[in-house]
């Protein structure tokens, strides 16, 4: 994907390889040479092009008159005490800021990315919204994240979520681009089933993305069973109802044949009684599906609140009632590695 600079050089790592093949002939070079760039990228993951010591002197000032190799900066760095969960505030070349998170599991390290700098869904209960929107984030700025984030802490990384700052189908073209960079054979080779993308609901973008049928899990972010308690939390429910947003998912599962996620933030007073269970319960009733329960993360501009015992207690509802449901473990609350929280503090 073709992607330029402030200064008009091309973003060379958001190009897969058929792409950058196509530029190094259009150079005059050897077509073997992007074979040798794009592992210098993706496999050795240097930070200049004067790092790539197998091209001579003059391929090498010849790459930098034509791409940029964008690269982020470690502003702060948060390791939980608690469960080896690590925080990143990131600076982008243009002084934005972005968050990621390397979370540990039994079965390896998933990194959560951000796909926007700030969202525009304005989301109540979310601080990826409260600074702003700025900007969408390019491919190679999505993948530097994992990059980074894998070179400073030392881990494997086996898993990704596109759960960080920002609504990754309202920046789907570089979104679908990051996914096929990470998951390329000559790169990380990451399989997409270890990757999960969150969606408040975008409904055009999620019949585009069953299209694709890359395999990654889907994840719903509905935190409500009705019309009415969905469109006072999530202003996006307006554009596209909880009708039309489940006849989307269940495209999506009949094309892809992937379970859907469904991500419940469980907000005290508001989605927790026993008859939000048995309307929610109703609602996804015949869908192969999870339900994610989430205790909502306090953030000082909103009054929502909810705990872990809360969260159990409607979870244990839902599976009398026939729903698949678990409570997210909380990772990093030592360090607050809820995203947006950083940026917020430090930008404000």
């Amino acid at each position: 994907m073709l992607t330029y600079d402030e200064n008009g050089l091309i973003d060379i790592l958001g190009l897969l390889p058929e792409e950058l093949e196509e530029q190094i002939l259009l150079m005059g070079e050897k077509k073997f040479r992007a074979g040798q760039i794009f592992e210098w990228l993706h496999v050795k993951r240097v930070g200049s092009f004067d790092e790539m010591t197998n091209l001579s002197i003059q391929l090498r000032d010849k790459l930098k008159e034509i791409f940029c190799l964008k690269s982020l900066f470690i502003v702060k760095r948060l390791e939980s005490s608690t469960d080896n969960t690590v925080k990143y505030l990131y600076r982008l070349s243009d002084g934005n800021h972005i968050e990621t998170v390397i979370m540990e599991y039994n079965y390896g390290n998933t990194v959560c990315v951000s796909t926007q700098v700030g969202c525009k869904m304005g989301c109540r209960f979310c601080a990826s919204t409260i600074a702003g929107y700025k900007r969408d984030l390019a491919s190679s700025e999505i993948l530097q994240q994992i990059y980074t984030a894998a070179r400073d802490s030392g881990r494997k990384i086996t898993g990704a979520v596109l759960m960080g700052i920002g609504e990754p189908l309202d920046n789907y073209d570089n979104v679908v681009n990051f996914l096929g960079l990470v998951s390329h054979p000559k790169g990380m080779n990451m399989s997409l089933r270890h990757v999960s993308l969150s969606t408040c609901g975008l409904v055009p973008r999620i019949y585009d993305l069953a299209e694709l049928k890359l395999g990654l899990t889907l994840s719903i972010s509905l935190h409500s069973s009705n019309n009415k308690a969905r469109s006072e939390i999530m202003p996006v429910n307006d554009r596209y109802d909880i009708n039309e947003l489940l006849e989307a998912c269940r495209y999506y599962f009949k094309v892809t044949g992937r379970r859907i996620s469904f991500e419940y933030a469980l907000i005290d007073g508001h989605n927790d009684s026993r008859a939000d269970a048995q309307e929610l319960a109703k609602l996804l009733g015949g869908f192969v599906c999870h339900v994610n329960i989430i205790p909502v993360n306090k953030i000082k501009e909103r009054d929502y609140r909810s705990d872990r015992k809360a969260a159990e207690r409607f979870r244990k509802r839902l599976e009398a009632l026939g729903l698949n449901a678990t409570v997210r473990r909380t990772l990093g609350s030592d360090i607050d590695a809820a995203c947006g929280q950083l940026r917020r503090e430090y930008e404000i």
